[in-house]
């Protein structure tokens, strides 16, 4: 077991850092801009998770992605959103889709989730590291990061 790695894109990345930053077993949270490889090799908003698999497994990490941003819809934005799971490992490619095919079946709608190889990251520009947390009274951080830890 020990430490595993991973990217989580979908939505406003502060927003997503501010969940998983909440996280027992999350130990780091780096946000910023993640791309894969093809047609896929734009950076898109994301954030890169270390968490202990002893604490958090694979599958509830993706879990909460899946449930706090629209994974099942695919509107307009979603370059710049991509709603996707990167991988860091090849082995771990098969177990993401495993587990995300899995949780489908909780969902209405189908997921449109991706299950994409890291190729880089870029952070954030300094004023949006830790957004969340430098500006908790922000309204639509507020209802945003409310909302989304109350689903999970």
């Amino acid at each position: 077991m020990g430490n595993l790695k991973i990217g989580l894109g979908g939505g406003y990345h502060w927003c997503t850092e501010a969940v998983f930053q909440s996280l027992k077993g999350v130990t780091s949270v780096e946000q910023g801009y993640i791309k894969s490889t093809g047609k896929n090799n734009s950076f898109s908003e994301a954030v890169i998770i270390v968490f202990s698999t002893e604490t958090i497994s694979l599958k509830d990490i993706i879990e909460i992605h899946l449930l706090t941003h629209k994974s099942t819809s695919n509107h307009s934005f979603r370059e710049k959103y991509r709603s996707a799971i990167y991988y860091f490992e090849n082995a771990q490619k098969s177990i993401v889709e495993t587990i995300i095919t899995q949780l489908n079946e909780n969902f209405q709608n189908r997921l449109i989730t991706k299950v994409l190889k890291f190729n880089s990251f870029k952070p954030s520009r300094t004023e949006l590291i830790n957004y969340y947390n430098n500006n908790p009274k922000k309204t639509v951080l507020h209802t945003i990061y409310t909302t989304q830890t109350r689903i999970s």
